[in-house]
């Protein structure tokens, strides 16, 4: 039976008995009540329900507490007992006595019937309820027993966990230690290999300096001696270059001078013809006008000897000008500092 199942009938335990109960007081008092009103002087018939309330409280206190200590497995020892069945047989007395003083049977087993379920409800309450706190113990018992096999389980699987996790560490401790065992292993040989590298690299570089040192000194020396043969050629160049200009400067100089001669001669051909009759040709025009310019002529003479206007003649004189007139240096500019 589950824990709802318990708890459920728990319940439909407690309210049946508390109806039960509830019922039978309510009869009880309202059967008692003339019966002690009947008993009771006058004077005191208002204190009739008293004894049926005192009564059924007894009742009511003796089916909670035993419940009570039903619930917790408790037992209150013979006492609780003989007021429970003390109070049973009061309250079936007082509700047969009314109808047994007057003879009527019948009536005895009518009222009877609240009292004696009363209390065979209380005596099976009871058993219920130590029945139902039994159950209810051993389901207890058996969530604990779960409780602490699982809390076994779970510690089982944590060492099992913490095992595995330690065999893992030491696992991975082993080939982190193989590892950088095996790292410095090769770092050694790289090391190594890298020194016998270093080192032919070393007597390579002492060699190839040396064949270098041979080879510079043997470069100096033919850049010496070729050095001494270009001063040689380049002194005899000289010597032929300055023949060579004194002998072009010559020439330039005669060539020059029968240019002179040459131009002189032309413009005094050009200026022997005399004054022109008729105009010239231009071309022929501008070589008189060229010499004639050059000669120190006047304009007027120009044109007598060319036969143009003088506005023509003024402005190949200007043209003469423009191009013999030294042509302006620019200025250099400051230098920067």
């Amino acid at each position: 039976m589950s824990d709802a199942h318990l708890r459920s009938s728990e319940r439909a335990l407690a309210f049946g008995t508390w109806l039960i109960v509830s019922g039978a007081m309510l009869y009880s008092i309202l059967t008692v009540t003339p019966l002690m009103a009947a008993h009771t002087p006058d004077a005191w018939d208002w204190t009739a329900p008293i004894l049926p309330l005192v009564v059924d409280a007894a009742v009511l206190i003796v089916v909670r507490l035993d419940s009570v200590l039903a619930r917790m497995g408790g037992h209150g020892g013979p006492w609780p007992v003989a007021l429970r069945w003390m109070t049973g047989a009061m309250t079936l007395l007082l509700n047969i006595g009314a109808s047994a003083l007057a003879g009527d049977m019948v009536g005895v087993a009518v009222h009877a019937v609240a009292p004696l379920l009363l209390i065979v409800t209380a005596e099976a309450g009871l058993a219920y309820r130590r029945a139902l706190t039994a159950a209810v113990l051993a389901a207890e018992e058996r969530k604990q027993a779960q409780r602490d096999a699982a809390v076994r389980a779970a510690a089982e699987r944590e060492q099992d966990r913490l095992r595995a996790e330690r065999e893992r560490r030491e696992y991975e401790a082993a080939q982190a230690r193989e590892q950088r065992e095996h790292e410095a292993k090769l770092a050694r040989e790289a090391d190594e290999r890298r020194a016998r590298i270093l080192r032919e690299e070393a007597d390579r570089a002492e060699a190839a300096r040396r064949a270098e040192q041979e080879a510079r000194d043997e470069r100096e020396r033919r850049e010496h001696e070729r050095e001494q043969a270009a001063k040689a050629r380049e002194q005899a160049a000289r010597q032929a270059a300055t023949q060579r200009a004194a002998e072009e400067r010559r020439r330039a100089e005669q060539q020059r001078q029968e240019a002179a001669e040459r131009a002189e001669r032309e413009r005094a051909d050009l200026l022997a013809a005399g004054p022109a009759t008729d105009r010239l040709e231009e071309a022929r025009a501008r070589q008189v006008v060229q010499a004639a310019y050059a000669a120190g002529l006047t304009q007027r003479q120009a044109v007598e000897l060319t036969g143009w206007s003088a506005g023509w003649i003024a402005a190949r004189y200007q043209e003469q000008r423009e191009l013999t007139a030294p042509t302006p240096r620019p200025a250099l500019e400051e230098a920067t500092p």
